[in-house]
């Protein structure tokens, strides 16, 4: 409405418009009208502002193209990166290879794409490719973090090149990560290194952030401390020192209590070792805790020994029809030359025992028992069937 008003506003203002202009240059003269020349200089605007326009365009035209080029090569890159991110949790690594390689072409993309494709290459086992792919994601610095993580659990997974993770996790390391994925794989790396002290640091440090299942932590606490323990056991001081920076929780646990009463028996502290299987068994009852504490019998007719003996017939009211408990009070009588007992608690153990390794020993204390009573064909009875216990497929036939 505006627009149409102010057309009608100039037809009428040029109509009643008597004004001339008057171009004059000697010997020349030029009567133009008012209205003519207004005209005349609206189209010549018009027509330079259409010149103008087009020159820039046309100078323009090398940058708008390059633009345009860019724009499609981040379309596509940005396509491929986000097929082959699809491919990868598809399970379909070369396809996902693939793709991260067209995605690569982009240079903000090369890096995340280098590795999504290093990753794809692992799994398909090419090792050469992924170092390639690992190598190329360094150009983008940004993704320092990234790539060291990515290089540290791929070689973890690989334990002929476990010294390749630990030098990435050095470097991580030196950075100052410490969330809990690192952690794991830093965990994962020092256990294929062996390094059992490092390993128990880090158990312990996942264990405060509640990142490791109780079972799993409990193993790899036990494994390590199986690996350092005889290493400390070449003299008392050492073992003792390391015995006391371990734990309450993890020296009551049977397999660390096995292994240290091991340790400590290889140096002659029989009786420190009986008192870590008696400690560990009032917490956790386990027959491989019953098994070691046999081999920590004290001598013939020590206080020791009796003390020994007592135990056992403590642990016995709570644990009656427990066959390795039983064996291990019958062999503990057996020592003490307390016939009667020996045999009354080695014939329970025989007709309680289910594992193969309980019922030939039973036989074999037996055996002992009854050739020091002067009883030589019952003795050679129990030696037979010690025999036979050690030979199943003898045993079936």
């Amino acid at each position: 409405m505006t627009l149409f008003a102010a057309a009608i506003g100039l037809a009428v203002l040029a109509r009643f418009n008597p004004g001339n202009v008057v171009l004059f240059y000697p010997p020349y003269r030029v009567d133009l009208s008012l209205n003519f020349f207004l005209f005349l200089l609206t189209s010549g605007f018009a027509l330079l502002f259409f010149l103008i326009n087009t020159i820039r365009s046309t100078l323009d035209m090398p940058s708008r193209v390059s633009l345009y080029r860019l724009e499609k090569r981040q379309r596509e890159s940005g396509r491929a990166l986000l097929e082959a991110l699809k491919a990868y949790l598809e399970g379909r690594y070369g396809q996902a290879e693939k793709s991260a390689a067209r995605a690569t072409q982009l240079p903000e993309n090369e890096g995340l794409a280098a590795l999504l494709a290093a990753r794809s290459a692992h799994r398909l086992q090419q090792a050469g490719r992924r170092d390639a792919w690992l190598l190329q994601s360094q150009k983008d610095p940004a993704l320092r973090n990234a790539r060291l993580m990515t290089t540290i659990e791929l070689l973890a997974e690989e334990s002929r090149d476990s010294d390749g993770a630990l030098l990435a996790l050095e470097e991580l390391n030196a950075s100052g990560i410490r969330h809990i994925q690192a952690l794991r794989l830093a965990l994962r790396v020092n256990q294929h290194k062996r390094n059992w002290q490092e390993v128990l640091r880090l158990v312990r440090l996942l264990d405060k952030r509640q990142a490791l299942h109780p079972a799993l932590s409990q193993r790899l606490r036990d494994l390590s401390y199986e690996a350092l323990l005889p290493t400390a056991a070449h003299d008392v001081d050492t073992l003792k020192n390391f015995w006391a920076k371990v734990p309450a929780s993890d020296r009551t646990s049977p397999a660390t209590a096995v292994v240290a009463a091991s340790a400590y028996m290889s140096i002659g502290l029989q009786q420190d070792a009986a008192s870590i299987i008696e400690k560990a068994l009032a917490v956790n009852w386990d027959s491989r805790l019953l098994k070691a504490y046999r081999l920590c019998a004290a001598p013939e007719g020590s206080a020791t020994l009796l003390a020994q003996i007592e135990f056992c017939e403590n642990c016995l009211r709570a644990h009656p029809n427990d066959a390795e408990l039983s064996l291990t009070l019958g062999a503990f009588c057996l020592r003490q030359k307390l016939w009667g007992k020996a045999q009354r608690h080695l014939d329970h153990a025989l007709s309680d025992a289910s594992e193969r390794s309980t019922i030939q020993e039973s036989h074999l204390r037996l055996g002992q028992l009854h050739e020091a009573l002067n009883q030589p064909e019952v003795a050679a009875n129990h030696y037979r069937q010690c025999a036979i216990a050690t030979m199943p497929r003898l045993n079936r036939s």
